[in-house]
């Protein structure tokens, strides 16, 4: 096999991001042949080279897992939490790979992620991560009038829409819920919105990222994705990734015509 930067294999392998591989090099938890490793850059052949990081001796060939998990309340959405309360890792009981969640989750909120070991397919959508839309049901205290579902989807740059409101939701001082489709870094621009405007957020339930969905998944409980599903979230980053090349913001286009007009 040729040679790869370090940190590319350790993230293909599963045991981190590339990012915390880096951490993982520079503070000297990486070996190659018995070596310590800790200049970044450095390069490694995983078929021949035997290569450690944080303990775990790294193989050529590993099974890629793609993790969809519903994610309950008061879970915090990483492996490990230095104030010992509950993570991912407590419902992922049974899996034999070790995988690492791609994106964050409030400790409150509930709902979808996904963990994998792919670390390829985890730096492409951390890459393009806001190209993928998110899909949340929201819980605001009161209720939304139309004007202002128009108004707060502006000002946060979201699709919001009423859901089906549960029989116990029906009174007049109810608490309603809407279905809002976001960009990553707006949610909490929407929370701030609505806090302004005496609607708090009370509940937040992510239901989808981009084309995977939590449809027929349980609170508390995870499903391997198939080869098909994987292929979708795939098409999805490169679809999206064409199209904002073939999009430049409007600012420079705007520069691009300015330039032409002066010359």
């Amino acid at each position: 096999m040729p040679q790869e930067r370090l940190q590319k294999i350790i993230a293909r392998a599963g045991i981190a991001s590339r990012r915390h591989a880096e951490q993982l090099i520079v503070s000297g938890q990486v070996r190659v042949n018995g070596h310590v490793i800790t200049e970044l850059g450095t390069k490694a052949d995983p078929g021949a080279d035997r290569i450690e990081a944080a303990g775990r001796v790294i193989t050529a060939e590993e099974r890629r897992v793609h993790i969809l998990l519903n994610k309950p309340p008061e879970i915090v959405a990483t492996m490990a939490d230095p104030e010992g309360r509950k993570t991912l890792r407590n419902l992922l009981r049974g899996l034999p790979e070790r995988v690492y969640p791609v994106g964050r989750l409030d400790y409150n909120a509930s709902g979808l992620v996904f963990l994998t070991n792919d670390g390829d397919l985890a730096a492409q959508m951390l890459k393009h991560w806001q190209n993928l839309p998110q899909v949340y049901h929201v819980k605001v205290k009161g209720r939304l009038t139309p004007e202002q579902l128009d108004q707060f989807g502006r000002e946060a740059s979201a699709r919001m829409r009423p859901v089906r409101q549960p029989d116990s939701a029906r009174g007049h001082a109810a608490n309603f819920w809407y279905e809002v489709e976001i960009k990553d870094s707006k949610r909490d621009a929407l929370r701030r919105v609505l806090f302004a405007a005496q609607h708090p957020v009370e509940k937040l339930k992510r239901i989808a990222i981009g084309p995977l969905t939590l449809e027929g998944l349980p609170p508390g409980h995870y499903r391997a994705l198939p080869e098909r599903e994987v292929s979708q979230l795939r098409r999805a980053l490169t679809t999206r990734a064409k199209l904002k090349s073939k999009n430049p913001p409007q600012r420079a286009q705007s520069t691009q015509r300015e330039k032409k007009t002066k010359g």
